[in-house]
């Protein structure tokens, strides 16, 4: 095999197709990535079979081919190459990457050991939005555990809804929703978190097709597909968890708020939680440690609902993560009892809800 090609253009897909390559594999293989030359260009696919990438470079063909090379190896040499174009040819029994001076020697591995891969299957695949997938997940992820021994909550549930297409995620100490509207994904399917991430850094693109089949999902664009392998089981009844009304309802300014929770997380961690002291004036936020002092601030508000000096008590990082999620300037939360489940929402619309749980105190 020989090609040439646009060093940039050739790292960036080399760079996407690596991040479906494993990293903690103990298969060598799966931290490799596979090349095929087809019609002008150079198809580049990297999986650890969890996840996969398959995306493409324009180049030039002087001699078709495959070659199977480490993938991070090779996207981090193209990267150091001088400004340009580069080429890759095979060369007694290596992969040599040259141009402008600079030459690496590539050992690759063999094609019969990787993986045989099924092509995307786009049956039954739905167009979407992708900036606007993009952003929904970006307000979902954060909900998502990272605990191995709970995969059911590892994932984002996604189900038609009355809108469209529902977002769920929920790590067991807060649920966060996001309705698309106008999408007809009818299929409901629990897609794991880690896949989901790659999107953003890979595929994604300004219009996509989205395919759910039973034990996988598809992702395509114009810059390639990623092919997720679906988690197995029930995902929580999250509407039993939503209470049916709020009597104390909060307005403020999301800069503020996050301002605010940013100073308290210098004192505050893990274990010690940030406190909202609810009056008709506003809510005093505060942070106690014994063993090394305080902050505490007033934060103007709009406050309605029979309030009777009510405290509530949150970690600051999801606190953080929640309002960080609301896309409007100001932000509302409403809240139940100092010990139930509160909620953060933007104060007009019902697309986006943020569900968190108290900590006693």
């Amino acid at each position: 095999m020989h090609i040439r090609a646009d060093r940039d253009a050739l790292a960036d897909a080399f760079g996407r197709a690596n991040r479906g390559a494993g990293v903690r594999t103990a298969l060598p293989i799966l931290q490799c990535v596979l090349c095929q030359t087809e019609e002008g260009r150079l198809n580049i696919t990297g999986s650890d079979t969890e996840v996969t990438i398959r995306t493409w470079a324009n180049v030039e063909v002087m001699e078709e081919g495959s070659f199977v090379v480490p993938g991070r190896v090779m996207t981090e040499a193209i990267k150091r190459m001088p400004d340009g174009a580069v080429s890759l040819r095979s060369l007694d029994g290596e992969i040599e990457l040259s141009g402008n001076g600079p030459a690496f020697q590539i050992r690759p591995l063999s094609l019969e050991d990787y993986p045989n891969l099924p092509e995307a299957d786009l049956t039954g695949a739905v167009d979407l939005d992708g900036d606007a997938l993009q952003e929904a997940l970006s307000q979902v992820l954060v909900a998502t555990s990272r605990d191995a021994s709970r995969p059911i909550l590892t994932g984002v549930l996604i189900e038609e809804s009355e809108e469209g297409l529902r977002l769920v995620a929920t790590d067991s100490y807060r649920l966060a929703i996001r309705d698309i509207p106008s999408v007809g994904i009818k299929k409901p399917a629990l897609i794991p978190a880690r896949g989901l991430r790659e999107l953003s850094r890979t595929v994604a693109d300004g219009q996509m097709k989205v395919a759910v089949h039973d034990r996988e999902v598809v992702f395509a664009s114009e810059l390639g597909s990623l092919h997720i392998r679906l988690v197995e089981g029930t995902f929580p009844n999250y509407r039993q968890l939503i209470p049916n009304n709020y009597p104390i309802r909060i307005e403020m300014e999301k800069d503020h708020l996050l301002e605010a929770v940013g100073r308290a997380s210098v004192v505050a961690d893990e274990h010690i939680p940030v406190r909202l002291k609810v009056t008709a004036d506003g809510v005093e936020m505060s942070v106690v440690r014994t063993d090394l002092g305080g902050e505490k601030e007033m934060l103007p508000a709009e406050v309605t609902g029979e309030v009777e000096d009510l405290t509530i008590a949150f970690n600051s990082r999801y606190l953080q993560e929640g309002v960080s999620a609301i896309q409007s300037g100001r932000v509302c939360i409403e809240i139940k009892e100092s010990l139930r489940p509160s909620v953060i929402k933007p104060p007009d619309g019902d697309d986006f809800l943020y569900m968190l749980m108290p900590v006693r105190f």
